[in-house]
C-alpha cells in the first residue's frame, strides 16, 4: 500500500478538533524521537480502511511533509456511544526497532462450542507483544474447536513465531468455557387494584 499522506491541521483556534469531525475528518496527533508533535486530520473512511488493513495498533507507512516514516497507531479513542474514532494517536518508529504494543486475540471456531449451548466467557480481549514492525501479527488465534465445559484457555496456550514474545503474564486467563446461561426475566404480580 502506498504511503499514506497526512494533512496538516491547526490547533490554534478553539473546538477546531469538533469541526475537523463534522466535516468527517479525524483529528490526530504524530509524535516521536527528535520530532515535534504534529497535528493532522484524515478522512474517517480512509481511516477505516487502514483499521482494516492493519488493525487497531498496527505499523502504517506515512508521508509527513514530503519525508516518510512508519508509525505505530499508538491509540484510538473511540465515542462510547457510536464507536466511531474521534482521535488518533501515531507514534514514529524504527523499522528494525522493537516494539510493544496490544494485538487482539480471536477464539478460532467459536461456532463449535456454540453448537452445544456452551459459550466462551472472554476475560481479556488482547495481549502485548514485543517484536519488529513488519513481524506485528493483526491478530492472535486460539482453536476451541476441541473445547469442553471448564476448557480454561491462558496467554500461555497463544501460538506464536520465534520473533515475536509475549509480554504480558503467561497464566492470565484469555477465556473459558461455560454453559450459555439463559436470562428469564421475573414477571411482576399484577396489584390487586382496591
Amino acid at each position: 500500500m502506498e504511503n499514506i499522506k497526512l494533512n496538516s491541521r491547526s490547533n490554534k483556534i478553539g473546538k477546531t478538533a469538533n469541526k475537523t469531525r463534522r466535516a468527517g475528518k479525524v483529528p490526530g496527533i504524530v509524535y516521536g524521537k527528535g520530532m515535534q508533535n504534529f497535528m493532522f486530520e484524515i478522512g474517517e473512511l480512509e481511516l477505516n480502511q487502514i483499521i482494516t488493513e492493519h488493525g487497531e495498533h498496527g505499523v502504517i507507512d506515512i508521508d509527513l511533509e514530503e519525508q516518510n516514516k512508519k508509525v505505530l497507531i499508538k491509540e484510538l479513542q473511540r465515542d462510547p456511544v457510536t464507536h466511531k474514532v474521534i482521535h488518533l494517536d501515531l507514534e514514529t518508529i524504527d523499522k528494525d526497532q522493537k516494539i510493544i504494543t496490544t494485538v487482539p486475540v480471536h477464539f478460532k471456531n467459536e461456532g463449535v462450542i456454540k453448537s452445544y449451548g456452551a459459550i466462551i466467557q472472554k476475560e481479556k480481549s488482547a495481549v502485548k507483544v514485543s517484536c519488529t514492525p513488519d513481524m506485528l501479527p493483526k491478530f492472535l488465534e486460539i482453536d476451541v474447536s476441541q473445547s469442553t465445559i471448564g476448557s480454561i484457555y491462558k496467554v500461555c496456550d497463544l501460538e506464536v513465531g520465534a520473533e515475536i514474545s509475549i509480554v504480558d503474564d503467561l497464566n492470565t486467563v484469555l477465556g473459558s468455557v461455560s454453559y450459555e446461561q439463559k436470562v428469564v426475566e421475573a414477571v411482576e404480580p399484577e396489584e390487586k387494584k382496591g
